[in-house]
């Protein structure tokens, strides 16, 4: 069994940083990528940013300057760095790891003021 645990998540004024950490335990093996994902309420799950376990990183255009993911593979673990954070970024983001099977954490509520 395969668990994701985020953290960081929290309530900031625009401009501040966050940092965003999602542990993950158990049996993993062929890990393919990690990532993070976001919801806003009345919107889609959208992806945020990826990194794969070679350590090629992807970055939607929204937050693209922003926003930096990294890993730990000792640790199997993803970060990601939030920088001058904006209203618009307010949402539950959801870690995700995908190998053969597609996991997903329970999410974590950033929120934005203006």
């Amino acid at each position: 069994q395969v668990q994701l645990v985020e953290s960081g998540g929290g309530l900031v004024q625009a401009g501040a940083s966050l940092r965003l950490s999602c542990a993950a335990s158990g049996s993993i093996s062929g890990i393919n990528f990690m990532g993070w994902y976001r919801q806003a309420p009345g919107n889609q799950r959208e992806p945020v940013a990826t990194i794969t376990s070679s350590g090629t990183t992807k970055v939607a255009d929204a937050v693209k300057g922003r926003f930096t993911i990294s890993k730990d593979s000792n640790k199997n673990t993803v970060y990601l760095q939030m920088n001058s954070l904006k209203p618009d970024d307010t949402a539950v983001y959801y870690c995700r790891l995908v190998t053969t099977v597609d996991y997903w954490g329970q999410g974590t509520q950033v929120t934005v003021s203006s």
